[in-house]
C-alpha cells in the first residue's frame, strides 16, 4: 500500500526549492514580502503615533521631521496609519485566499473525481462566476452583505473560489485514471481516501503556487472595495480607505494618496515576483531552459 501512495510524486520539494533560490527576482519578492509582513506584525512598536488619534491643529501637514509621511485631514499620522493598514490588507488577503483555496480545491477535486452530471453542474455554476470581473463580483457581494471586515473577507473569498476549483479539477481528471489510483481501488480504498491520500497530495503544489498570485489579486480587490466604501468601515486604517481620502484632497495633500498607493504597488509586486518564481520552479519545462 505504501508503494501505491508514493508512486506519482512528480516534483520533489528539494528540487523546487533549489530552482526557486536560483531565481534572483524570487529573492527580491521574498525580501520585500518578509519586510511588509514584519512591519504588519510589529505595527504597535513601529508606528510612531496612534493611527486613530486625531489632532485638527496639525491637519494636512506635509511630510516633515515630526510626521515623516505627513498627516491627513483629521490630523492623524499617515505613516502610522500606513503601517497599521498593512495589517488589515494582509490579514484580509491571507484569510480570503485560505478560505477560497480550501473551498475551491475541495469543489474542484470532487468535480474532477466524480465527473458526469455533477461535474457539469458544478463547472457551469463556476463558469457563471468567472463570467463576472473579479472586482464587479466582489462589489456586488460586498454591497449585499454590507461593509465590515468579515463581509469583506467573504466577498473576496467568493470571487477566488472558481479559479481554485478549475486549477484543482484539471489534474484530478488526469490523476483519477492513473495506475496508482486504480491500484488503490483494487486494495479497497474508498473515494474519500483516494482523493485525500493519493490525488490531493499530487496536485496541491499547483494550487499553492498559484495562491501567491491570487493573493496579490485579493489585496488589490480589498483596496478597491475599501476605496469605494465597501471595505472595513472607518476610522480603521486601510490602504484603500487612505487612497479614497487622498483623492478627496489630491490638490491640497498629494501624500495622502501617493504613499498608500506605493504600499499596494510594492506588496503586489512582491507577491507577483514570488508567484512567478514558484510557477517557473514548479514547471520542468521552464527549469530546462
Amino acid at each position: 500500500m505504501s508503494t501505491v501512495a508514493t508512486t506519482t510524486v512528480e516534483m520533489r520539494p528539494g528540487g523546487l526549492w533549489l530552482a526557486f533560490t536560483q531565481n534572483k527576482l524570487a529573492w527580491v519578492g521574498l525580501v520585500l514580502l518578509t519586510l511588509i509582513v514584519l512591519i504588519a506584525v510589529f505595527a504597535p512598536w513601529l508606528a510612531p503615533y496612534d493611527p486613530l488619534e486625531q489632532n485638527i491643529v496639525v491637519r494636512l501637514e506635509p511630510p516633515s521631521a515630526e510626521f515623516w509621511l505627513g498627516t491627513d485631514s483629521y490630523g492623524r499620522d499617515v505613516l502610522s496609519r500606513l503601517i497599521y493598514g498593512a495589517r488589515i490588507s494582509l490579514f484580509v488577503g491571507f484569510v480570503a485566499i485560505l478560505i477560497a483555496m480550501l473551498v475551491g480545491t475541495t469543489i474542484g477535486v470532487l468535480a474532477g473525481y466524480i465527473g458526469g452530471i455533477f461535474d457539469q453542474i458544478v463547472m457551469s455554476f463556476l463558469d457563471v462566476l468567472l463570467a463576472f470581473p473579479t472586482l464587479l463580483l466582489g462589489l456586488m457581494i460586498a454591497a449585499m452583505l454590507g461593509a465590515s471586515l468579515e463581509n469583506l473577507i467573504i466577498a473576496i473569498a467568493v470571487t477566488e473560489i472558481a479559479p481554485f476549483a478549475r486549477v484543482a479539477r484539471a489534474p484530478t481528471i488526469t490523476l483519477r485514471q492513473r495506475d496508482f489510483v486504480e491500484a488503490s481501488r483494487s486494495y479497497g480504498c474508498g473515494p474519500f481516501r483516494i482523493m485525500t491520500r493519493h490525488i490531493l497530495p499530487n496536485m496541491i503544489s499547483d494550487v499553492v503556487v498559484m495562491s501567491s498570485l491570487w493573493l496579490a489579486s485579493a489585496i488589490r480587490t480589498e483596496a478597491s472595495l475599501s476605496f469605494i466604501g465597501l471595505g472595513v468601515p472607518p476610522p480603521a486604517a486601510t490602504w484603500g480607505g487612505m487612497i479614497r481620502e487622498g483623492f478627496e484632497n489630491i490638490l491640497d495633500a498629494w501624500w495622502l494618496a501617493v504613499f498608500p498607493s506605493l504600499a499596494i504597488l510594492v506588496t503586489v509586486l512582491a507577491l507577483n515576483l514570488l508567484g512567478d518564481a514558484l510557477r517557473d520552479a514548479s514547471d520542468p519545462r521552464s527549469r530546462s531552459r
